[in-house]
């Protein structure tokens, strides 16, 4: 791969028992703009640290031009780091934190003044040498720190967050300034980001991360349109996502509707999820004229476009965007292309976890003792608990046979697709009608005919 500069493979990084990095491979092209894109705690972060060397990973190995640099320090890689806070030297003059690293190389001071000026013109900083950084500000000192970094001329540059400091408009400014001076350096940007819209504008390649694993890499099109899974579906942008069955090749089935689509290789009713951008539908005056009804719940303009939430006859919740406003109260058409409808595999079809048999009709699983159905099993024995989503959950978690955290709320439509972690580690799926938030800790119960116990 003579084009690749970096790669990582399958690493993973613990800190003690919890794993916070699970088994990710990728390959970084030499000169491209690469953006890991994720929630907090996702493991973006870690990543990055493992790049320049600030961490080890706990497996795996990272390849620089095909060197394995995974046990190097960080001073000896050839990347330098531009942090959150930017980290400058708070004694020292603009012109100094940026010779700093030359000087520690024992740079000549002509070579010195040569190189600091060059990048001071490269970072629009010109005749700001002698200023005290405690002075700049927000942008300016990011603009010093890039330009720190990018004097020992590293062939990758690494920013964590860089911009999430600024305020919008500088942010925006920074954005544009970033992809110019990308273009101009030639060189490897690794760049972390919460920020969806950040990652859409900056990028030539998105990694997606989530729960320490990595969901999708693909360039910032491929990842709007074609998105891997419903998180990153539901990640990337708005989106409408439903349940469905895969009825035939080009033939969908959701909100009790049939579409034509341009997915096909799915086995006849596999159960599906099915994604439709809000900007993909469109509104008839003439409800007839629809594939389906919806009646307009909200219209709020948000700028650009309007965002149009209706509500369909049989419950279902659906999101438009369009130039142009729509009564509220009013009963409109919607039609969508088959070229609008993507359609997934489902990644749930039900939940299986690891369990421990008590007896005939109790296992221990999920950190807790649960009645099941009966089954033949010794004592001790290791099995997989498996049931659907209709799980109830209580706010009391002392109320459940167990409790949980949720994770990641994904709206389907008319119901809620719920992620809960469990007390020891493991992941669980359910379906409700109830509104939830991210971090809520809660109790769950499961009905013993819920629970099917197998090897």
């Amino acid at each position: 791969m003579n084009d690749c500069i970096l790669q990582i493979e399958h690493v993973s990084k613990a800190f003690g028992k919890k794993i916070i990095l699970k088994d990710c491979t990728l390959n970084i092209k030499r000169g491209e703009f690469v953006t890991i894109l994720g929630a907090s705690g996702c493991g973006k972060t870690t990543l990055l640290r493992m790049i320049a060397g600030f961490e080890q990973p706990t497996t795996g190995q990272i390849l620089l031009e095909g060197k394995d640099i995974t046990q190097i320090p960080p001073y000896n890689r050839p990347m330098n780091t531009v942090f959150q806070k930017y980290a400058l030297f708070p004694n020292l003059s603009v012109y100094d934190n940026i010779a700093f690293g030359l000087k520690l190389k024992g740079q000549s001071e002509d070579e010195i003044d040569q190189k600091v000026l060059e990048v001071l013109k490269m970072v629009s900083m010109t005749d700001y040498e002698e200023r005290d950084v405690t002075s700049l500000s927000g942008g300016q000192q990011q603009r010093v720190a890039i330009a720190r970094a990018i004097v020992n001329e590293p062939q990758v540059l690494l920013l964590d967050e860089p911009l999430s400091a600024l305020d919008a408009k500088m942010r925006k400014d920074m954005q544009m300034e970033l992809r110019e001076m990308h273009k101009r350096l030639g060189i490897t940007f690794i760049f972390v980001t919460h920020d969806q819209e950040e990652a859409l504008t900056l990028s030539d390649t998105v990694v997606v991360m989530d729960d320490g694993i990595i969901q999708q890499v693909g360039t910032p099109m491929d990842i709007y349109n074609e998105p891997a899974n419903p998180f990153v579906a539901n990640f990337i942008g708005e989106s409408n996502i439903f349940d469905g069955i895969m009825k035939e090749d080009f033939n969908v089935e959701f909100m009790g509707l049939q579409f034509k689509c341009v997915d096909g290789g799915f086995e006849q009713d596999e159960p599906v999820n099915v994604v439709i951008r809000p900007e993909d539908i469109s509104l008839h005056e003439n409800p007839d004229q629809g594939q389906w009804r919806g009646t307009v719940r909200s219209c709020i303009f948000q700028g650009v476009h309007y965002e149009i939430l209706l509500d369909s006859p049989d419950g279902y919740e659906i999101l438009v965007q369009d130039y142009n406003a729509y009564e509220i109260g009013k009963e409109y058409g919607l039609t969508v292309q088959p070229e609008g409808i993507h359609v997934m595999e489902s990644e749930h079809l039900e939940n299986s976890v690891n369990a421990t048999v008590i007896d005939t009709d109790h296992i221990e699983m999920l950190g807790a003792r649960f009645l099941c159905q009966k089954h033949g099993f010794l004592k001790d024995e290791s099995v997989t608990a498996s049931f659907g989503f209709n799980i109830e959950l209580t706010d009391n978690k002392e109320d459940g046979m167990t409790s949980g955290v949720i994770r990641f709320i994904l709206y389907k439509g008319n119901h809620y697709h719920l992620t809960v972690e469990t007390p020891d580690h493991q992941k669980i799926y359910v379906d409700t009608t109830d509104v939830w938030e991210t971090s809520d800790t809660v109790g769950i119960k499961i009905q013993p005919e819920e629970i099917r116990v197998d090897e």
